[in-house]
């Protein structure tokens, strides 16, 4: 049995101390916003946060989040945050075929949150690289990420 928070909640998992994180998400938690893309943390779709860092839960024992905070897609979309980079993703017309936007979107909202000034595109890509999105939307969700980021800081979105 492993305990944890998940999207300020806190639960606990019946499953051996090896099993990635991902799975315990899925199919304990029944949170399935979180996808399985590579298996090896190199695409990005199973992103989460842990105590507010993205992570890559597919390749992460759930035993390394033992008494830590847990935050998935479906956590985020509770928060400010959530809701501006949703509403920038619609806007810019960002999402494909959606698989991999949970991780984006997880990865896009530390992005934001820590950029000190507006990121050019550049930084942007720059930034959310090593999230694979396999339609090739990366114009697109760069300019969702600006969105966000000008809309978050209080300018225009």
């Amino acid at each position: 049995m492993v305990s944890f928070k998940v999207n300020g909640e806190a639960v606990s998992v019946d499953t051996t101390p090896e099993t990635p994180l991902l799975w315990a998400i899925r199919e304990k938690l029944n949170l399935t916003g979180t996808k399985f893309g590579c298996g090896v943390a190199q695409c990005g779709a199973c992103t989460v946060h842990l105590n507010g860092e993205p992570v890559r839960s597919c390749s992460l024992p759930v035993s390394a989040v033992a008494g830590q905070n847990v935050t998935t897609v479906e956590g985020l979309m509770k928060t400010r945050t959530g809701q501006v980079l949703q509403a920038a993703w619609v806007k810019e017309q960002a999402p494909q075929c959606g698989y991999c936007q949970s991780g984006q979107l997880m990865t896009a909202a530390k992005v934001v949150s820590v950029a000190k000034k507006n990121l050019s595109r550049t930084e942007i890509l720059q930034a959310m690289s090593g999230n694979i999105c396999r339609c090739g939307t990366y114009n697109q969700i760069a300019a969702a990420v600006s969105t966000a980021q000008k809309a978050l800081k209080g300018g225009q979105a």
